[in-house]
């Protein structure tokens, strides 16, 4: 059982959140978490690199000189690699990287990563996480609270929350996410998760 401490909008601790890991995940397969975090990340990759070869270089196609009788080693076209401004051997061409792993076991990945979190004391719990107008100050004044200034966060709302993006957008390390659209790398990548209360509670009923 971890006790997860609990803090309001303003940075003081108010309380402590109990909650059991493996009523997340029951296991954490650090390999299942690897081969997850590599599709997501292939998935970001642009792919549009491209290089010539020998067919797409300008040169005339004709053997430059005779094969016998020049004294010089035996040439074919300008086009070829191994002369300057020739094409390339293994010429790249765009590609699109991104794969799919089965939709279980990206699932089961996400739970593998918030349970780890929690193991790692690195979740932090936010009672009323919710405000009516977009300030900045306010998500600055509540990570100082905590002591998480200067430090890369998650900040998990329970549902859309265009306030609390717009409020955190400007401080620099923290992202905003709602707690359904949680992801195996964006959970894995900040040093800390911020959780609201209410997203919390819903994330220990699916999983249960």
């Amino acid at each position: 059982m971890a006790s997860l401490p609990v803090f309001d909008i303003s940075g003081k601790e108010v309380g402590k959140y109990e909650i059991d890991p493996t009523a997340i995940a029951a296991t954490i397969n650090k390999q299942l978490l690897h081969e997850v975090v590599v599709m997501y990340q292939a998935s970001k990759r642009q792919g549009s690199h491209k290089t010539k070869s020998r067919a797409m270089v300008a040169g005339n196609k004709k053997k430059m000189y005779r094969q016998k009788g020049t004294g010089n080693a035996r040439a074919g076209s300008r086009r070829s690699n191994i002369r300057r401004g020739g094409g390339h051997t293994f010429a790249r061409t765009n590609r699109d990287y991104s794969y799919r792993l089965p939709r279980k076991a990206v699932r089961a990945a996400t739970k593998m990563a918030i349970a780890g979190k929690i193991q790692d004391e690195q979740v932090v719990v936010v009672d009323g996480l919710k405000m009516e107008q977009p300030k900045t100050s306010v998500v600055a004044a509540m990570l100082k609270g905590m002591g998480l200034s200067g430090k890369t966060t998650l900040i998990a709302t329970d549902g859309l929350s265009p306030t609390v993006y717009k409020s955190a957008r400007n401080v620099a390390g923290v992202s905003v996410m709602p707690a359904s659209d949680l992801n195996a790398l964006a959970v894995l990548t900040p040093h800390r998760l911020i959780v609201d209360k209410g997203a919390m509670d819903k994330l220990k009923e699916n999983a249960s």
